[in-house]
């Protein structure tokens, strides 16, 4: 979230973001005088406040008059109607703050997703590979029909030799991660409201909610794990000498986005639930660039070593989420399609994750302000399942093992 009064003092280049990152429902105007209205209530409000509290105390002591019980009353009439009014005119001032998204970095190249700029390729292109579907299903590694009969479409069951290689996969980035200094957190599977809109996921009345609510409560089930991480030093003021803090979450997680339809999000490529390794910073603002990169060549290192081609490509400002200043996405390689394909991403969210959390920094001179947080995918489960399949099925059938994850399964071959 970005502070009100950092709007008004950099008016043009939060518009100019806001244009950039093609949000068309964020109006400034609209919010900057409803800033100046609520604020006007609240002096009204303080005064009547000051008013009410000089007439008690002068009631103290002596017998009230009528005129003094009167205006008493009138006061805490007063009161109450514009108590109210400014109650209905903060949560409107508030929805209006949380629709504007973060600024974006000079670097952030502008246009639509087409836009994007590719920075780093790496590996070979196959000219052919293995629909991972259809060779799942013949391995009967998975199962989405009867994960549509318990749970409904996009859900499945993983087994046998794909299970495996899941868990392989999951050792080996815990491995890689914790070898870069990430401390391994088992996250909550549900966060509530506050900590859902405060990382920048769209609230649950939004039409761009893509997460699963559960009824009369206040909790949703994490996209990601970056939610409950985000939330973790929810109100906290850390000492400078603590940061940078690194942390590593693997969870489950859970969207009802599932795309359109057809060859190209078909299986396990865009699913409801999948599992995730996720890796998050807390950091100082002069830190934040520099760790971008940090996270970013881990994902690299990690391709890199199950044998991966991918490029790296810096996303445009039409493409960007509202939290992100600037993101990196990895694509695959797809031999099937005979593209690239999204694989995992990072992204510096600066401060606009802290200041939606109350998350700040106590500078060694005392002085305290908000620090920065940064995410990035490690391994997303299903789509680097999909990615080694189409890239090590063997045309005997088998699965050629990535070396860097025999050792996890203790064989060369599925």
């Amino acid at each position: 979230m970005l502070d009100i009064n950092f709007i008004r003092a950099n008016r043009e280049l939060v518009q100019h973001s806001i244009t950039e990152k093609m949000y068309k429902n964020v109006d400034l105007d609209k919010l900057l005088a409803l800033d100046d209205t609520r604020k006007a209530t609240l002096q009204q409000v303080e005064n009547l406040r000051k008013e009410r509290n000089q007439n008690t105390d002068s009631m103290k002591g002596s017998k009230p008059t009528e005129e003094q019980i009167a205006r008493g009353k009138e006061l805490k009439e007063q009161l109450a109607e514009l108590e109210a009014k400014l109650e209905v005119e903060d949560k409107e001032f508030r929805d209006l703050l949380k629709t504007v998204p973060n600024i974006i970095f000079e670097d952030v190249p502008l246009g639509d997703e087409s836009a994007s700029v590719e920075v780093k390729t790496w590996g070979g292109q196959k000219a052919e590979g293995v629909d991972h579907l259809d060779y799942a299903i013949s391995r009967d590694w998975v199962d989405f029909e009867r994960g549509a009969k318990v749970a409904g479409a996009k859900f499945y069951y993983v087994k046998g030799g794909l299970a495996l290689l899941e868990n392989a996969l999951v050792q080996f980035g815990i491995k890689k991660v914790t070898e870069h200094g990430f401390t391994l957190m088992d996250v909550p599977d549900m966060v509530n409201s506050r900590v859902l809109e405060g990382t920048g996921f769209a609230p649950r009345s939004s039409e761009q909610s893509d997460e699963y609510y559960i009824e009369g409560e206040d909790l949703a089930m994490i996209a990601t794990a970056e939610m409950p991480i985000t939330g973790y030093h929810m109100d906290e003021i850390i000492d400078e000498d603590k940061l940078p803090l690194f942390y590593a979450g693997f969870s489950a997680c859970f969207r009802k986005e599932a795309g359109a339809s057809g060859k190209h999000t078909r299986g396990l490529f865009r699913v409801h639930q999948f599992n995730k390794l996720e890796m998050y910073s807390f950091c100082l603002p002069e830190q934040s660039k520099e760790i971008h990169e940090k996270i970013r060549a881990i994902e690299e290192e990690i391709w890199q070593e199950i044998g991966i081609p991918y490029h790296v490509i810096n996303i445009a400002a039409g493409d960007l989420g509202a939290p992100a200043a600037k993101k990196y996405d990895i694509e695959y390689w797809s031999p099937v399609d005979q593209k690239y394909r999204e694989l995992t991403s990072c992204s510096n969210c600066t401060d606009f994750q802290a200041k939606g959390l109350n998350i700040r920094v106590r500078r060694k001179d005392g002085t305290i302000e908000t620090l920065h947080t940064l995410n990035g995918t490690a391994i997303s489960l299903a789509r680097t399942m999909v990615a080694v399949i189409e890239n090590f099925a063997e045309k005997d059938g088998k699965l050629k093992v990535p070396t860097v994850l025999q050792p996890y399964l203790g064989v060369s071959e599925l």
